[in-house]
C-alpha cells in the first residue's frame, strides 16, 4: 500500500489527485477498520491511518477526510488556542486542504475564501506573489506547505502581511528536513526535477528551510510565535491522533 500511494503522489498530477483522491482513500478505509487511532477533524476511528508521502510515512493520512498529521495538529490548535470557531471573521485559505474546506465553509460566522494558482477546488485563481485583494482585508489566513514552492517567498510573505487586518493572524507551515542548517538554502540555477530532488527533497521545491525560517517571516513585519502546542498534549493523545512533533508558526499583524 505504501508503495502504491507513493507512486500515485509522484506520477499523478496534483490537480487530478485533488479531484479524485478522496474516492480512493475512502475505498481503502475498509481495510483499516478499527479504533486505535481517531482523526480529530472528522472524528472517524481506524486501526491506523493510511501511509502517505513520496517516501511513505506510516500512519499519516485519514482515509475519510484526507487530514494529514499537520492538519490534525492545526485543527486541534485552532480549537484549543484560538477563537477561530466562534468569532465572526473573514478568512483567506491559500492552497486549501480538502479536509478543511467543507468544514470551514459550513461555519456560519466565517466569510471563507479559498485561493490557489492551480487547484480546481479553490474559488479564486491567484498567484501568491500578487494577491488580488486590498490591504487589511482578512482577519485570518492559512497557507500551509506553499512557501517551499514559490519563486520569492519573502515577497509572498509580504503579500500575506499586506492583506491581513491589524490584529489578524496567519498560520504558515513549511516542511523541515533535519538536521536543519542555520540558513535556508536556495539556488535558482537548480531547475531540473532530479537536481531539485537532490537539493531540496522534492522536484517542485525551490528551497530547503533552515533555522532562520522565523526570521524570514519576521522580515515581512509579522510578530511570529513558534508555538510548541504539541508539547502541551499527553503522549496518549499524540498517539491517538497520530500528531507530528512540530511547531506551529503563528504570525500576527500587530
Amino acid at each position: 500500500m505504501k508503495y502504491i500511494i507513493s507512486l500515485a503522489i509522484r506520477y499523478i498530477p496534483r490537480r487530478k489527485l485533488q479531484l479524485v483522491g478522496h474516492f480512493f482513500a475512502k475505498a481503502l478505509s475498509l481495510f483499516y477498520l478499527g479504533s486505535q487511532v481517531q482523526c480529530p477533524v472528522c472524528d472517524k476511528k481506524y486501526r491506523k491511518f493510511l501511509p502517505y508521502g513520496r517516501k511513505g510515512r506510516d500512519n499519516a493520512l485519514c482515509p475519510n477526510c484526507l487530514a494529514l498529521e499537520r492538519h490534525r495538529l492545526i485543527w486541534m490548535f485552532l480549537k484549543e488556542k484560538t477563537d477561530f470557531f466562534t468569532r465572526n471573521q473573514k478568512m483567506l485559505h491559500i492552497a486549501p486542504e480538502y479536509c478543511f474546506m467543507d468544514r470551514f465553509e459550513s461555519l456560519p460566522h466565517l466569510d471563507y475564501i479559498t485561493a490557489d494558482i492551480e487547484s480546481p477546488l479553490a474559488k479564486v485563481k491567484m498567484d501568491i506573489h500578487e494577491i488580488p485583494f486590498p490591504e487589511n482585508t482578512f482577519d485570518c489566513t492559512m497557507c500551509n506547505h506553499v512557501m517551499e514552492h514559490v519563486d520569492d517567498d519573502i515577497k509572498a510573505m509580504s503579500e500575506l502581511y499586506r492583506v491581513l487586518k491589524p490584529g489578524g493572524w496567519v498560520i504558515v507551515q513549511v516542511p523541515f528536513y533535519p538536521p536543519l542548517a542555520e540558513s535556508t538554502f536556495e539556488d535558482p540555477s537548480i531547475t531540473t526535477p532530479s537536481e531539485r530532488i537532490k537539493a531540496f527533497g522534492q522536484e517542485d521545491h525551490v528551497r530547503l528551510y533552515g533555522k532562520d525560517y522565523q526570521q524570514r517571516l519576521e522580515q515581512s513585519g509579522f510578530t511570529v510565535t513558534e508555538n510548541r502546542f504539541i508539547d502541551s498534549l499527553t503522549g496518549d493523545l499524540v498517539q491517538k491522533h497520530a500528531l507530528p512533533n512540530e511547531a506551529i508558526f503563528f504570525c500576527e499583524k500587530t
